[in-house]
């Protein structure tokens, strides 16, 4: 056999029981811990650059946190894999498109709509948001249309991040990626040349609306719809040599590439970066086995990946309230990289930011599906009971 052999199949296989599950949450789990420590960091320490003689503890954590660029990308990666993986396994399917469009605004707005009032809570405390008109009704970071916008998937294009919340930018691309896509699948199933046409037309218009760096993005989101579709056999050795690639590029392009944000120039950076790991992804169909380690770890996947949506969602205005707490009862808000003591606190913090994280995912996010099943049942009456596919935590 081939190291590497590549197979088409007709519906995802993906199972609880198997490595790619394990890997997946893992992922998921993981990159919205590095983008939380990123933001944490760079909140609260000063840049390495800004320092003379940064220390190699600091280097090492900031070097170590510096991969929230590439946490996103996997985000995307994923989310493709998973939603749109699932709507090519019932795409013609009655109701289909329906229960589709119910499943993604639940699996949004059971996380965003608690976190959005939850920010204003914080802001009132911290006084970045007010109850007078200039707060909530006029244009503004906390404004009713920043947050009916930010709802909506509008941030970025039309309206301000609520709140400042910036990591609320990878959200409009994800929410705009879950209405291009069946539109996209229905260019080529949908019932006659008239609706084919139809989401042609509403797909260009979409491209033409959408600023370019966001419909460049959507080939991360599609290569992981892509490789629902392909089962990789290999042996172990190809599989650690992609998980070598993964993270050889991934770390080059740490040191040397363009990390502060999506641009054009960094599209080609990141599709290197996520082509080793789809691979990898695709290569893991093989079941979990009788191993109590990689049970355990698939355990610790799965409980992180759970609220790592919310966690993505509500760390920075936890953050921004830790740092309020310490400007005015301690007379600080950032921390020295020379002190080991600084060092407990910084991740004292982190932990506070997964504490309040998965506090508010019991809350809300824990309660998606109960939701989806309510709205299912007012919007699809007499229809089927709905199953419960995989989705995606963002994003």
């Amino acid at each position: 056999m081939r190291a590497l052999s590549f197979h088409w199949q007709r519906q995802s296989q993906l199972s609880d029981d198997s490595m790619q599950s394990l890997l997946m949450n893992l992922l998921r789990g993981v990159a919205s811990l590095q983008v939380a420590a990123a933001h944490l960091r760079a909140e609260i320490y000063p840049g390495v650059r800004e320092l003379d003689e940064p220390g190699l503890a600091y280097m090492a954590l900031a070097f170590f946190t510096g991969f929230a660029h590439q946490a996103v990308m996997v985000f995307f990666l994923i989310s493709g894999w998973l939603v749109g993986g699932s709507l090519l396994n019932k795409i013609g399917q009655p109701r289909a498109l329906r229960s589709y469009a119910i499943d993604r605004a639940t699996r949004l707005w059971t996380v965003l709509v608690p976190t959005f009032f939850i920010m204003i809570g914080i802001g009132l405390f911290t006084g970045a948001a007010t109850l007078e008109p200039a707060g909530f009704g006029a244009a503004g970071e906390y404004s009713a249309g920043t947050f009916i916008g930010n709802v909506l998937g509008l941030q970025t294009i039309v309206v301000e991040r609520f709140g400042g919340n910036y990591p609320l930018w990878s959200l409009a691309n994800e929410t705009w990626y879950y209405i291009q896509f069946p539109l996209l699948l229905l260019i080529f199933t949908g019932r006659g040349l008239l609706q084919q046409a139809a989401c042609a037309a509403l797909l260009a218009l979409s491209f033409a609306y959408l600023p370019y760096v966001m419909n460049l993005y959507f080939g991360i989101w599609l290569l992981g719809a892509a490789f629902s579709r392909i089962r990789v056999d290999s042996n172990f050795g190809a599989r650690m040599f992609l998980l070598a690639v993964a993270m050889g590029v991934s770390v080059y392009y740490r040191i040397n590439g363009l990390n502060d944000d999506i641009l054009p120039e960094s599209f080609g950076q990141d599709l290197i970066c996520t082509l080793p790991v789809v691979v990898l992804l695709a290569a893991m169909n093989t079941p979990i086995g009788p191993s109590v380690f990689l049970q355990r770890v698939g355990t610790f996947g799965k409980w992180l990946s759970e609220f790592s949506f919310t966690l993505y969602v509500l760390h920075v205005p936890v953050i921004d309230l830790i740092q309020h707490i310490g400007r005015t009862q301690f007379g600080r808000e950032e921390l020295d990289p020379a002190s080991a003591t600084d060092f407990a606190i910084y991740f004292a913090m982190l932990a506070i930011l997964m504490g309040t994280g998965y506090l508010s995912y019991l809350l809300f996010e824990r309660n998606t599906y109960r939701v989806r099943r309510l709205a299912k049942g007012l919007l699809l009456p007499n229809a089927a009971k709905p199953s419960t596919p995989i989705i995606f935590s963002a994003d």
